[in-house]
This record gives C-alpha cells, sequence and structure tokens, in this order.
C-alpha cells in the first residue's frame, strides 16, 4: 500500500460524527445542519432542462480535454467577469468534474517529491484537500495562519526564505474558507514576486467567488494577474492557474461541474497528467455547464437570497458571539469564547440541546507555530432557506443566553 496514506487525517466531517457520538438530540427540535457547505438553495430550471436536452450525448464518449463549447463558454465567463484580455479555450481552459479533484490533483502533476524537503504551502484553516494533496504526492505542508488582525488574510510576509526555497506549490483560497477573506492586490503583488524569486506554482481556489455582499466583487487570481501586467508576453500566467466551480454559484453541487485555467505550459503539462488519471466531464453535463456560465441573472438572485441571510442572520448572532460579515463566501466564522466553551464543547452542546449542527473551528485546522488558529471558533454554513437560517440563529441566541444564565 501507499504508505503516505497512512499520513492522512480523518476528514472533519467524521471527527464531528465522532463528537457527536452517544449524543441523542432534544426530541422538541427538528435537525438543521450549518456544519457542511453544500448548497441548498433550488437548482435554475434552464439548467436542469439543458442537462436533460443533453442527454443523447451519453450514446458517445467524452474526451479529457472537453467540447470546444464550453471550453469556449468558460473562457467568455472568465473574460467578462475578470476583465482580462482573450482567454484561449484551447491551451488555456480545462473543464474539470468539480473543483476538488483537479485541486488534488494538480500536486500529482506538479510536485516533485523526490527532492529533499519538497513543501506545498496552505492557508490555516483550510480546505482537507490541500493537505492530503501534498501527502500523496510525497511533499510536506507547510501552514501559514490566518490572522484576524489582517481580516483573517494568512500573513505570508512572515514565512522565512529558506521556507519559500522548498515550496513547490502554494495553494490559496479567496475568498477563504472558512474565514471569507479576500486576496487584496498588494497581497497578490507580493505572491507574484516571490513565485518568480523561488519558481513555485500558484493554485488559486476561486469556488466562492460569486457570493459575495459588497458591491464589488472578489479580485481573482487572473484579474490581478492582469492588472500587475502578467497577462501577455510569451508565457502569460506564469505559474498562476485557477480553480473554480459552478456549485456554489449555480446550485448545482451534485453536478460536479469546474474548470481550471491559466498559464498554458502548466495547462498542457496537467492535460497530460488528466489524460492517464481523470474523468471526462459527461456530455449532460457539459451542455449543462455552457448554460450556466452563459447566464448570470441566476447567479444575481442567488447572491440576493445570502445577502439577505447574512443581513438577518449576523445581527441576531452577534448579541451572543463575536461575529461579523465576510468578505464572501457563505460561512461566518464565529469566536465563542464568550460562551465558556471551547469550539468542540459549544458544537457538541448546541446539537445536543438545540438539535443545530456547526462545525469546530479547530478542525478546519492544524497546530502550526505554536497555535490552532481555529480554536473557540465555529464554521456555520448559511446554506439553507432564510426561515431554516433565522430558526437555527434564534436556536444558537437561546443556548448561548442560557449559558451565561446558568
Amino acid at each position: 500500500m501507499n504508505p503516505h496514506l497512512d499520513r492522512l487525517h480523518p476528514y472533519p466531517f467524521e471527527k464531528l460524527r465522532q463528537l457527536f457520538a452517544g449524543v441523542t438530540p432534544h426530541p422538541g427540535h427538528a435537525p438543521i445542519s450549518l456544519g457542511i457547505g453544500e448548497p441548498k438553495h433550488p437548482t435554475p430550471a434552464f439548467i436542469q432542462k439543458a442537462l436533460t436536452h443533453g442527454i443523447a450525448g451519453l450514446a458517445n464518449y467524452p474526451s479529457t480535454h472537453g467540447g470546444e463549447p464550453l471550453r469556449a463558454a468558460i473562457a467568455g465567463w472568465l473574460e467578462r467577469r475578470y476583465g482580462v484580455p482573450p482567454i484561449d479555450p484551447a491551451t488555456m481552459v480545462l473543464p474539470v468534474n468539480g473543483s476538488r479533484e483537479a485541486l488534488f490533483a494538480i500536486a500529482q502533476c506538479v510536485v516533485d517529491g523526490s527532492k529533499p524537503g519538497a513543501l506545498v504551502m496552505c492557508p490555516n484553516p483550510f480546505y482537507q484537500i490541500y493537505e492530503g494533496a501534498a501527502y500523496l504526492a510525497g511533499a510536506e505542508p507547510y501552514f501559514v495562519n490566518s490572522e484576524p488582525a489582517r481580516n483573517f488574510a494568512p500573513d505570508y510576509g512572515s514565512v522565512p526564505d529558506e521556507v519559500w526555497a522548498r515550496v513547490q506549490l502554494l495553494y490559496l483560497c479567496s475568498p477563504g474558507n472558512p474565514t471569507g477573506a479576500v486576496l487584496s492586490l498588494d497581497d497578490w503583488r507580493t505572491l507574484f514576486e516571490l513565485a518568480d524569486r523561488h519558481g513555485f506554482v500558484i493554485a488559486s481556489d476561486e469556488c466562492y467567488s460569486e457570493i459575495y455582499f459588497g458591491a464589488t466583487p472578489p479580485l481573482g487570481a487572473l484579474e490581478a494577474a492582469h492588472q500587475l501586467g502578467r497577462s501577455g508576453g510569451e508565457r502569460p500566467y506564469a505559474n498562476l492557474i485557477v480553480f473554480s466551480s459552478l456549485s456554489k454559484r449555480s446550485n448545482v453541487p451534485g453536478m460536479r461541474s469546474g474548470f481550471v485555467a491559466g498559464d498554458p505550459e502548466l495547462m498542457k503539462k496537467f492535460l497530460l497528467y488528466r489524460t492517464y488519471s481523470g474523468g471526462a466531464m459527461p456530455p449532460p453535463v457539459q451542455a449543462a455547464s455552457i448554460a450556466a456560465w452563459g447566464d448570470e441573472t441566476h447567479v444575481q438572485d442567488n447572491r440576493n437570497l445570502y445577502k439577505e441571510k447574512f443581513n438577518l442572520i449576523t445581527p441576531l448572532l452577534k448579541q451572543v458571539m463575536d461575529v461579523e460579515l465576510p468578505d464572501a463566501g457563505f460561512y461566518l466564522w464565529a469566536d465563542v469564547r464568550r460562551s465558556g466553551l471551547s469550539d468542540t464543547e459549544f458544537a457538541r452542546r448546541l446539537y445536543a440541546e438545540y438539535n443545530v449542527t456547526v462545525l469546530p473551528g479547530s478542525y478546519l485546522a492544524r497546530d502550526a507555530h505554536g497555535i490552532n488558529p481555529g480554536s473557540n471558533r465555529i464554521r456555520m454554513a448559511l446554506v439553507a432557506e432564510v426561515d431554516e437560517g433565522l430558526e437555527a440563529a434564534n436556536r444558537i441566541v437561546q443556548f448561548c443566553k442560557g449559558l451565561k444564565a446558568s
């Protein structure tokens, strides 16, 4: 067996099941889960229709590269969304079956685990796929803690040069999971300079990019690269690739449709790798994806639903915990120290007494540089409809006020 498999940590939701083992929730409350970031808004009817109309495509093998119409639709969306120069659909775009498997696969493609001390850098807290991808590529993860004082952005300036020299792949998540933090143009300038100096690849996970609360959409990696003069020349977007998905944007998590785009040289190697390892996207899913990438009305409607929920729920929760509206994404990243409970104790008791599931923040992070930056925090995914989200918030308020009274 691959010995690296023994290094994988249990997934956060497995830890949550173990935490809740033996607990019987209060029978007077219907279950409400804010634990898993699975979109619950209805899938738009026009996407469902496009999926069924594409069913005849099941009679053909799809190519790993994906059909030209889908790649063109993705390129067009990138150009419109980020204001970047024309993206070549043939060399700079690759459809994938959800961003999760592609984020894992890129490490297997670009990391040379035979080099002593190979590192894959990740934010902390983080999406656990980054860590598992590092281990199975034969590298070590190196965590950069998110800092509340920096609006939860990782402090990359704190990383020593001798560490950067060993980094082969840098995973970013902007907007971040679970913090919602968005990297600034100055952040990107620093990271691009470091990538040029040390030769590592930047993999930017942007699956939450279309859920935001202000007037200005979150800055994307390709957009930042273009603004900093890195979108042209012989190698546009050198050492940069971005990952995105329809799951959150269009409420189709079960469709498993995403893409990778960026540096043509990296994309050429990644396509070669995926020719052997990656599953090709089924033609009906390609047809539905073309429809989804081509429409923004449903995305705005979806965003408005999240805005309504966050604007109603965040003030309620601020009565009993330290929590702020994030830059973007559909999570609240709340400090629960006012309750007098740890994040795990808070989650277990809330589940037992009010049948509301939240995820302990320490499960989403690792001990690094003397701390676990997820400790004493909980992640709440506001993915359900408004009424259910409000009911969950009111139960949490009751729970916390009961703790204070006792």
